[in-house]
């Protein structure tokens, strides 16, 4: 049995049997988590594992962690800075940010692969324009060739724990105010200022990216659809002139920037025909049951092995992982930038 493309979610922190049905439907490849989900890293880990054992090839198992308030597991893990203190770092001293970037990724990866998470969704590579209360302080930099460096380290500190990394959210949230979230975002930039958000993408991408998340954004000057649902922008772009080979996660499609493109199956049929191969679908149990019930149980090959190699590896138990100097050291590290005071760049703007 193959990965699906369906990814979805689960009520608390032990599975329930309907659960256990249904992810064993074989157009269901991963399961995301939230903090619902989370009570402890003993309980997390047996959760984990508990949907890891119900198929072969496992489902992968994500979460949103990284860092700042998007943190989903908190109480037993390293709290995390946003990305923003990266950024300030780089400006500093360019050699710091991106060693503080590495060892940011790798800490936050570490963590997660000692209790069994395949996948964080990390990191987002959005530009800081200074506009948009969804990105903000999650943003590494404004500067796209900082950005690209500092993604590629944190992508590698990723690799060095073990876990694959996802950039997001193709090609860029960060120039619109609206939030994608609870509204339909267009981005009215000409062609020729959108490609200054692609730069951290090719970089990432030379430097062998997995996987790549696509956001809710219309960018009217190439398409009248979401990236997240466009060939021209997935196929065309981010595979054709990007080169990319890896794995495609639309951004969740129960959110408002999505739902504007029709029913929950003309969505997830929209997602495929542009070459995504997850659709997230959460907190809609409904609509994940009338996914399966409209959708062939069919699974595309390619997009099977590209899910597979977004599997963990080299999984160090919590007591050992923080008997690591190195987990000490990314303690130590984000607990500094914790703890420094909040600086503006010029020029930035109140989020």
């Amino acid at each position: 049995m193959t990965l699906g493309p369906l990814m979805v979610d689960l009520n608390g922190i032990a599975l329930e049997p309907d659960e256990r049905e249904l992810l064993a439907h074989p157009l269901i490849g991963s399961v995301i988590l939230f903090s619902r989900n989370y009570e402890s890293p003993a309980q997390l880990r047996r959760l984990v594992a508990e949907i890891h054992a119900i198929r072969s090839p496992a489902l992968l198992v994500a979460v949103d962690q990284e860092g700042g308030r998007v943190q989903r597991f908190q109480e037993g893990f390293t709290r995390l800075p946003p990305m923003r203190a990266v950024g300030r770092q780089y400006d500093g001293a360019r050699a710091n940010g991106a060693a503080l970037a590495r060892q940011l990724g790798w800490l936050m990866a570490a963590e997660l692969r000692s209790v069994g998470i395949d996948l964080s969704f990390a990191p987002c590579v959005d530009l800081d324009y200074g506009v948009s209360r969804a990105i903000g302080d999650r943003a590494l930099h404004r500067d796209a060739a900082a950005v690209g460096e500092l993604a590629v380290a944190y992508m590698l500190g990723m690799r060095d724990a073990g876990m694959a990394a996802t950039a997001k959210h193709f090609p860029g949230h960060g120039a619109v105010v609206a939030d994608s979230h609870v509204t339909l975002p267009v981005d009215r930039r000409a062609w020729a200022e959108i490609e200054a958000d692609l730069l951290p993408y090719r970089r990432m991408v030379a430097n062998g990216l997995p996987a790549v998340m696509a956001a809710h954004v219309v960018f009217d000057s190439v398409d009248d659809l979401p990236a997240s649902l466009s060939p021209r922008w997935i196929n065309g772009v981010l595979r054709g002139e990007l080169g990319f080979q890896g794995a495609v996660f639309a951004d969740d499609l129960s959110m408002a920037g999505a739902a504007a493109s029709g029913d929950i199956v003309t969505r997830a049929g929209l997602a495929i025909a542009a070459g995504c191969d997850v659709l997230p679908v959460c907190n809609d149990r409904a609509a994940v049951l009338r996914l399966l019930a409209a959708m062939q149980a069919t699974v595309n090959p390619v997009s099977g092995i590209r899910l597979a190699w977004l599997h963990g590896r080299d999984t160090l138990d919590l007591r050992k992982l923080q008997a690591d100097r190195r987990w000490e050291e990314g303690v130590a590290a984000a607990r500094r930038c914790l703890e420094r005071p909040e600086l503006r760049l010029e020029g930035e703007r109140n989020a």
